[in-house]
Order: C-alpha cells, then sequence, then structure tokens
C-alpha cells in the first residue's frame, strides 16, 4: 500500500476496533477489490470473519477472490452451509476452482456438497482438467452470440447477461453445436448498422486455444497478440471458456516465480515467503543443496587426482577460484538468456544450432578480451606484486609459461560454459523438462568440473607432469 492508503487503513482500523461498523463499511466499500483484500489480510486478520459479514453481497465476492488461501479457509470455517452456497453462486468459476485447490479435502469436501447442483458440475468439470493446462485457468462466463443476431439485439442480449460475465467487451459467435465460428468486440456491434447481421462484423480469423493446452503457452499468446481474452475450445473446437488478461498474468507471474526458484536450485513453492514457515523452507531447499553438493565432489576427485601435480607447482591451486567462478559465470549468464528465450518462445528447438553458433562466436569474443586481461593480471599482479613463484626441486619455473595455461584455459572455459549454457536448457525442454532446471547452479557444478579437467591438461601438456 502507498502511505495514503496506510493512513487510510489505519483509520479503517480505528474504526473496526471502536465498532463504528456503519461508518466503516461507507468508507471500506469505496475501496478496490484487491487494497480490500490487503488491508484484511495485513491490519484486520483477526476480525476477518466479522468483517466479511459486514460486507454487501457482490462486494464480498470480489474481495473474497483475492484473498490467499489461509484467509479464504478462515473465512469459510465460520459460514454455514446456506452461506458457503451462496458464496460459490456470487464467485466466478475459475476463482471457485483456484480456491478449492488450495483447500484441504475435508473443506473441499464441504464446500462442494454446500454448492447448487449446477455449480457443483461446472466446478468438478474445471478441477478435472490438468494442472498446468488452459483449462484449470479458464473461466465459462462469457457471452456468447449466434451469427443470425442482428446488432442491436446483440447488445440487448448482453445487456440482459453480461452483469455477471468476466468480460463483456468481446462476444464469441457460436453455431448450434457451440463450435466456435467468429469473435465480434462490443465496439463493433455498437457502431454497426443495428439491422445488421453478427456474422456478416465478426472476424471469422479467430485466435483461440484448446483446453489441455499448458497455460504458459495460453498467456504468452495473450500477451503476444495483446488481447483482452482468448476463446479455449475442445477438441472438437466447441467453445467452453476464455481465459481473461487478468488471469495471463497470475500465469505469468506464478511461472516467472516457479523459474526463478527452480534457477536459484529451490523448489517451488505456492506460498509467499513470509508465509512460509521454517520447516517447509527447509524442505524446499535442502534437496538440490544435497545434489549440487553430492555432484560437486567430482572435482574433489579431480584435484585428488592430480594431488602429486600440485605438490610440486602449487601455484596451480591459486587460480582455482577464478577460472571456476569465471566459467559458471559465463554459462550462468547464456543460460538464463536461453531460458528466457525458450519460456517466450524466441527459440525454438529448430534453432538449436544457430544458437550454438552465436553463443560461441560470442565466448570466443569474450575469452579473448578476457584471456588477455588474466595474463595481464598473472604477469602485473599475481608474479610481481604478490611474488608468486612456480617451485619444483628448488628452481624457479617460467612466469610466462603459467600465465599461457592460465589464459589458455580461460578462453577454453568461456567456450564450454556458453555452449554448455546454451545446450542443456534447450536439451532440457526436448526431453520434457523445465528448461528453469538447468540453471546456473546445475551448470556451475558441470562447468566446475570440466574446466578442472582442461586445465589440468594444458598443464600437464606444457609442464609435463
Amino acid at each position: 500500500m502507498n502511505e495514503i492508503k496506510q493512513q487510510e487503513a489505519l483509520e479503517l482500523l480505528n474504526l473496526l476496533e471502536t465498532r463504528q461498523y456503519p461508518a466503516f463499511m461507507r468508507q471500506f466499500d469505496e475501496w478496490n477489490p484487491v487494497d480490500a483484500a490487503e488491508f484484511l489480510s495485513e491490519y484486520a486478520r483477526e476480525r476477518l470473519p466479522v468483517v466479511y459479514r459486514l460486507l454487501k453481497k457482490d462486494v464480498a465476492a470480489s474481495i473474497f477472490a483475492e484473498l490467499e488461501a489461509e484467509e479464504q479457509a478462515l473465512i469459510i470455517e465460520r459460514m454455514t452451509d446456506r452461506e458457503i452456497g451462496a458464496m460459490l453462486d456470487d464467485l466466478f468459476v475459475d476463482d471457485a476452482v483456484d480456491m478449492l485447490e488450495e483447500m484441504p479435502a475435508g473443506m473441499v469436501k464441504r464446500i462442494l456438497k454446500s454448492a447448487t447442483p449446477e455449480t457443483r458440475a461446472e466446478i468438478n468439470r474445471f478441477l478435472s482438467y490438468p494442472e498446468d493446462s488452459a483449462g484449470s485457468v479458464m473461466t465459462s462466463e462469457f457471452i456468447d452470440l449466434k451469427s443470425e443476431m442482428t446488432c442491436d439485439r446483440a447488445v440487448e442480449h448482453i445487456r440482459r447477461h453480461g452483469l455477471d460475465k468476466e468480460t463483456v467487451y468481446v462476444a464469441y459467435v457460436t453455431d448450434a453445436a457451440r463450435v466456435l465460428t467468429g469473435v465480434v468486440p462490443l465496439k463493433s456491434q455498437l457502431f454497426a448498422d443495428p439491422s445488421e447481421k453478427i456474422g456478416d462484423v465478426m472476424n471469422e480469423d479467430v485466435i483461440f486455444g484448446y483446453t489441455h493446452d499448458d497455460r504458459e503457452e495460453i498467456a504468452n499468446t495473450i500477451s503476444h497478440y495483446g488481447i483482452l481474452a482468448l476463446p479455449i475450445v475442445d477438441k472438437e473446437k466447441r467453445l467452453v471458456g476464455i481465459v481473461t488478461v487478468d488471469d495471463a498474468l497470475d500465469v505469468l507471474e506464478t511461472e516467472a516465480t516457479e523459474d526463478i526458484e527452480k534457477m536459484a536450485a529451490i523448489l517451488p513453492s505456492d506460498k509467499t515467503y513470509m508465509r512460509t514457515g521454517v520447516w517447509e523452507t527447509f524442505q524446499k531447499r535442502i534437496p538440490w543443496l544435497l545434489l549440487l553438493m553430492i555432484t560437486a565432489t567430482f572435482t574433489g576427485a579431480i584435484i585428488s587426482h592430480y594431488e602429486s601435480a600440485i605438490g610440486r607447482y602449487a601455484i596451480l591451486t591459486v587460480f582455482f577460484p577464478m577460472l571456476m567462478d569465471t566459467g559458471g559465470n559465463a554459462g550462468g549468464q547464456t543460460s538464463v538468456t536461453i531460458i528466457r528465450g525458450l519460456s517466450l518462445g524466441e527459440i525454438e528447438m529448430r534453432d538449436v544450432l544457430r544458437v550454438l553458433w552465436k553463443e560461441l562466436r560470442v565466448a570466443s569474443i569474450c575469452g579473448l578480451v578476457l584471456s588477455a586481461a588474466t595474463f595481464l593480471k598473472v604477469m602485473l599482479i599475481d608474479f610481481r606484486f604478490q611474488r608468486y613463484t612456480v617451485l619444483e626441486t628448488g628452481e624457479v619455473q617460467n612466469n610466462l609459461l603459467v600465465a599461457m595455461i592460465v589464459c589458455a584455459t580461460v578462453f577454453c572455459a568461456i567456450l564450454i560454459a556458453k555452449s554448455v549454457g546454451a545446450l542443456l536448457p534447450i536439451g532440457a525442454k526436448r526431453i520434457g523438462l523445465d528448461p528453469a532446471v538447468m540453471a546456473s547452479p546445475f551448470i556451475t557444478t558441470i562447468v566446475d568440473t570440466v574446466v578442472l579437467i582442461v586445465y589440468f591438461a594444458i598443464a600437464s601438456a606444457l609442464l609435463h607432469f
């Protein structure tokens, strides 16, 4: 909340505490449902069931849809079965489905038992769709018209039935079998000749999705075309629902959050950070940490294998952190870029060779620049000011040779890291995994191991150990 809203929230809270309910309701009715839900969650959570009963029927449904699952459960626990049934009738179906997906099984059973047979059937139909599908986020509250309707009759139809619909700005045209045949904006109906048929003003080139399409693809389609809603059809192309832009924004936010968590090696969570307990947070983080720790043992095995060489050329260990960090950072840069491109549909599977060729060219340029910078650092700082030396049987070896080994490894590390960072996310998507899994932590572990192998291979070739 902004500063003004916070001040108003404190005034509302004071009205609640002093039980000035009429004055509270007069002010609270003017609040946006999102702000109202935030107020109830942050300032009046203990009084939530009481305040909810004070709200007008339509206002209560709008605010309820914006509350977190915990607050919704708190309200439902204090409701009678009759009140639950009335609330379900006022909620949009997609909001009711979202609520039920977050509720315990016992509470879901009670809620569905309280619903009317029609509402229960509609909710059960939506719950049957896969969790990440378009069907799970669509709503059945839309305006559908027939092509033989006149425009004035269509507008009158919208006036009568549009109040309880998710959107009235776009209507969908279906035939007798409910097959989607066209789309017509409200603007086109209002400015057309009243006697003109809907079939003459509708757009037959309809952008649509299928019920089992991935919900992220549906959201990206809405974003790409800049439309308010996308019609969703079944395999026979019968119109069964729409996904609105607000639902698309929720999907994109959810998917982006999941990707960020996976890229940070954390199992995704449906709860916000402040609502997630310590034990649950631990459970989300520890599996990846254990996996990465186990895979990191390969690095130790490589160092152990070259233990005798390290004993003779201890200076080589000084550059371990720089080489591994450089490779990890380079791979992380590429992987994040590729994962984003895959998520937005900018990169397809057929682009793998183009992506690899581009990243190899970028890696070559980056590798040359970083190798030159590394050479100057090693020669002017490490050997000159730090006075590092390469010792073997009491003799000082050629510092230039070590600098060449480090620079060659840096160049190879960049090439390897960017190639791995490009190919792993694409490969993950090819086999059906989320590309975000192949993000910085995982790639860094792989690159660290490969870079060490390359480092010792180059060193052994030039130093003859």
